[in-house]
């Protein structure tokens, strides 16, 4: 069991502003919000070099307050993606190593007998990070995961009977490897719901990884970052994503594509309601980060199958790497049968 305790060095927040308590915040421009959005993805394209389609779309889940799920094979850039992302935005940051033996207070916090006062004080854990990177998720027991559930659903967690709020913005970074199946325990529909997107990283092309070993990897260029924006900034981006304007024909296009997996015979769960309105936020980041106010289709087109994927499941299910990559070719596939508006 490994555990990294919230980074303490850098300020996120104002010391009189407690955690967790709402701000009077001016939501960004889109011309803000796609000026804020290159410089993160150029930065973060110093040290996660030749994933660009990958970052965009990391940055569609913070900008919608969502959460992520990447599952690939170890060594391809997922801790780089989250510790990348953290040190560009100047937020606190944990990671957790998920194993059989990880309780629930390991990631959410005990209460502890102060002597000194004679009474319980609470000790937060590593869950009180804005940015938490959950390191192989499946390999903890359903007990721990389900700690989770209300942490990302609600911005809060519960120890004792008291509900804790977690500080904002609150990013959840979760790993797990699709190949390796013995001591896991595979994450159940109601809680891959709570992913706003599955993403893979995949291996890098050819000229990319010979930058890499020439260049020694990417611990040299994680510890050159510099934060280019901070956790106000975060929130304000956040703030602007529900203005973005839907048009009713783009609204029926989301509902078209979660209609087609529902009623396909190859499908037997259908994407939840709750996986359109994750496909509509993560559309609006999209035209938000591209500096419109407004979503075209090729916002939805993107980030379908990222969004639904995950949250469908195919008859007659295999498991691992097999089943992500036909659950992604037949949401692509559906997609393509439903007619986009002009």
């Amino acid at each position: 069991m490994t555990v990294t305790e919230p980074s303490t060095l850098k300020a996120v927040r104002s010391p009189e502003t407690p955690p967790g308590a709402p701000q009077a915040i001016s939501p960004l421009t889109p011309q803000e919000a796609q000026k804020l959005g290159n410089a993160l993805a150029q930065n973060i394209g110093r040290a996660l070099k030749g994933k660009d389609a990958l970052v965009q779309h990391a940055l569609c889940a913070l900008a919608a307050n969502g959460h992520l799920l990447v599952e690939d094979v170890p060594g391809v850039g997922k801790t780089t993606l989250a510790q990348a992302l953290s040190r560009s935005l100047e937020l606190s940051f944990s990671r957790v190593q998920f194993t059989s033996d990880l309780l629930p207070g390991d990631i959410t916090g005990v209460s502890v007998f102060d002597q000194r006062s004679g009474s319980f004080a609470f000790k937060p854990g590593p869950l009180f990070a804005q940015l938490v990177l959950a390191d192989e998720i499946n390999r903890t027991t359903p007990r721990t995961q389900s700690c989770l559930l209300e942490a990302m659903a609600e911005g809060q967690v519960s120890v004792d009977g008291v509900a804790r709020p977690l500080p904002s913005p609150f990013l959840v970074i979760a790993t797990q490897n699709p190949h390796e199946h013995a001591g896991t325990y595979p994450l159940p529909e109601s809680q891959l719901d709570r992913f706003i997107m599955r993403l893979s990283v995949g291996y890098p092309d050819a000229s990319t990884e010979r930058a890499l070993l020439m260049g020694g990897g990417t611990h040299t260029e994680l510890t050159k970052l510099t934060a280019v924006a901070g956790a106000l900034e975060v929130r304000r981006l956040q703030a602007a994503v529900p203005n973005v304007k839907v048009a009713p024909e783009i609204a029926d296009y989301v509902l078209a594509l979660v209609a087609a997996t529902r009623n396909s015979p190859l499908v037997q769960l259908g994407a939840s309601p709750r996986g359109a309105l994750a496909l509509l936020a993560a559309a609006k980041a999209r035209a938000l980060l591209r500096g419109r106010a407004f979503i075209e289709p090729d916002d939805v087109k993107e980030l379908v199958v990222p969004c639904l994927a995950h949250r469908v499941a195919l008859s007659g299910r295999v498991g691992g790497e097999a089943d992500r990559l036909a659950s992604e070719r037949v949401v692509r596939e559906l997609c393509e049968s439903v007619r986009a508006p002009e």
